[in-house]
């Protein structure tokens, strides 16, 4: 049996074909390396896959995570997978190159991530072959949830909030200015909180014009420090995956054109394209 799972920082989907090749799917956390150690993927793993999932026998293992692009955040993602799956041959590589294949599969091209964090690349086909540091969220991640998520907790901090949005604000999350400075800065996951408020402001319709304006300059400030510095950006065309990118695809259509990018595939999960990718375009077995 194979496992093929896309991680990002805040979710994980796992699709498990079984030795009839029938697709069970299924989702844990996310375990972006940089945030989780080794111990505590195992012990994530072992409380949140399916309990009759039968380990032992899964013989092959792909897995693509936010923060799995070098050697030492591979590592500990990849022991934490040869210690739950213990007969599996493991394959642990980045969640860019999940999406590129998602989008491209064998084909060359641009591809994005908009989810809880960014990132970008120029794909040939096979391999990522230009990519532009993220920065990840502290200095970067334009354009994601979090990037969103942290304009809304600074308008509100600040006291820049429309003050109908304000209002539905604490009454729907209660929590002062203090809490947010304190979860932000002394708890675990502050990106995952941050990039929360996305949703926030996707539901959000007592100023429509002030939610549209937070997704529009970030995905301006995307763009414009991002994706326009790819050479010859404007032949290719927009390719992206991400729950933010999805929910918010008219915005960032209009902002994609404003740089004259023809818009392509938007999806919100890349796994049935993965394995698509793997099991018609890619040898699962080599």
């Amino acid at each position: 049996m194979i496992i093929i799972a896309d991680g990002g920082s805040t979710k994980t989907n796992w699709c498990l074909i079984n030795e009839y090749g029938k697709k069970v799917y299924y989702n844990t956390e996310g375990y972006n390396p940089f945030f989780s150690d080794t111990a505590y993927i195992i012990n994530s793993l072992n409380e949140h896959l399916p309990s009759d999932l039968e380990k032992e026998k899964i013989t092959e293992l792909y897995y693509y995570g936010a923060g799995c692009d070098v050697a030492d955040k591979i590592l500990i993602v990849e022991n934490a997978m040869k210690a739950v799956f213990k007969s599996a041959k493991v394959f642990v590589g980045h969640d860019l190159m999940a999406a590129a294949r998602a989008l491209l599969g064998v084909n060359a091209g641009f591809a994005a991530i908009l989810g809880t964090g960014t990132n970008t690349c120029i794909y040939d086909g096979k391999d990522i072959t230009f990519k532009i540091n993220s920065l990840a969220y502290i200095l970067g991640d334009e354009g994601s949830g979090c990037y969103i998520g942290k304009k809304l907790l600074s308008d509100y901090v600040r006291g820049y909030m429309p003050q109908e949005v304000k209002d539905i604000f604490w009454e729907t999350f209660q929590l002062t200015p203090d809490d947010i400075i304190d979860t932000v800065y002394t708890k675990p996951l502050p990106n995952r909180f941050c990039a929360s408020f996305s949703k926030f402001v996707y539901d959000n319709t007592a100023n429509i014009a002030y939610s549209r304006n937070l997704v529009k300059t970030s995905f301006e400030d995307f763009f414009r420090n991002l994706v326009s510095h790819y050479p010859d950006y404007k032949n290719y065309s927009f390719n992206c995956i991400g729950s933010v990118g999805y929910n918010f695809r008219n915005v960032l259509e209009e902002t994609a054109k404003e740089y004259g990018m023809n818009f392509g595939r938007i999806i919100r999960s890349p796994i049935d394209d993965l394995v698509r990718y793997h099991q018609q375009l890619a040898p699962l077995s080599k």
